[in-house]
């Protein structure tokens, strides 16, 4: 009989590559994973894991068992949680993971107003980006992700423009990227509550001409300048707008750190459009903001959601945290 503790073990051993990572990983020492995976394997009658080199890899039924746990152990997850919650929420647990910008301005008010209501339910916070944050959602490792996407793609995530002169194998490289991430905008198998629609606003040097006008910026208006651009998917969507509004914008500087964003800015260096909750976490020193509008005249967003799946979402302490989640949001 195939035990789920045997199952978390394998999903343990492939995401690690080796029994000695996986016992890490999940507390325990390496021959007692080695004990349950060879339990398992003769639970199944056929090898599950193949030896290569120093590390290891699952064999063909290993990949298909793997597939399998996935849905059961979270389907095991929310059959806990239901029970946890009989009580009548005094006890509970709520594993959250978020993109930085969310952890930072959603998720501490919808925590602490949770705690203050249901002082037994406990919630973590991991911060991933999307795909990442769905992958873990749909594989059991949390109950809520926040992610985000951008209403004008519709679903359709761009090429992120490499650098003037980037060789073909990286943009190669940065078109399986662009794959990953449109991935990550289907949801069709998920609980979505939205949350807010949140503006993206240029962002540009202090003495800069535009900075003083007042008023919206068209993107047409900034053709010209060298960019700085943020996350994968925010530099996709970069580029689609700017493509709409029929220019290739050249991205000279690119991370994931917003106060590096805006501190390139304010040197002089180029312009940015970032989302304005991004903003309310970093001091806008020596830069000015202006609201941004696309080649056809609509203000630029971007949709913040929160997801879980079907079974999760019935969960008590997961469908409150969902209504303290969109509480925050209201409130923005």
């Amino acid at each position: 009989m195939i035990e789920a503790r045997h199952l978390r073990v394998l999903r343990a051993v492939a995401r690690t590559g080796s029994f000695s990572a996986a016992a890490r990983e999940l507390g325990c020492t390496q021959p007692a994973i080695s004990q349950q995976m060879k339990a398992l394997e003769k639970s199944v009658d056929t090898p599950l894991v193949v030896r290569s080199g120093r590390g290891m890899q699952l064999s063909e039924a290993g990949r298909v068992l793997l597939k399998h746990a996935t849905g059961i152990l979270a389907g095991l997850s929310a059959a806990e949680e239901e029970v946890a919650a009989i009580a009548g929420l005094r006890a509970g647990r709520v594993r959250l993971v978020s993109f930085p910008t969310a952890s930072s301005t959603l998720v501490p008010p919808a925590v602490a107003r949770l705690r203050d209501s249901h002082p037994g339910v406990r919630v973590s916070l991991v911060e991933a980006e999307p795909p990442e944050s769905l992958a873990m959602l749909r594989g059991g490792e949390c109950e809520i992700a926040l992610a985000f996407r951008y209403p004008q793609s519709d679903g359709a995530v761009a090429l992120p423009a490499p650098a003037h002169g980037t060789p073909r194998e990286a943009r190669a490289e940065a078109n399986l990227e662009a794959q990953q991430l449109t991935a990550g905008t289907d949801w069709s198998d998920l609980v979505v509550t939205p949350l807010l629609d949140d503006p993206l606003v240029g962002v540009l040097p202090a003495a800069h001409p535009l900075a003083g006008r007042g008023g919206a910026v068209g993107l047409t208006e900034l053709a010209g300048e060298q960019w700085i651009a943020g996350c994968p998917q925010c530099r996709g969507h970069l580029v689609e707008l700017c493509a709409g509004a029929g220019f290739e914008p050249r991205i000279d500087f690119a991370t994931d750190d917003y106060p590096a964003v805006v501190g390139l800015v304010a040197a002089g260096l180029g312009v940015a459009v970032l989302p304005r909750l991004a903003l309310r976490s970093v001091r806008p020193d020596g830069v000015s903001t202006v609201p941004v509008r696309t080649a056809s005249g609509a203000p630029a967003v971007r949709q913040v959601v929160a997801l879980t799946l079907p079974d999760l979402a019935e969960v008590p302490a997961v469908a409150l945290m969902l209504e303290r989640l969109a509480g925050a949001a209201a409130d923005r």
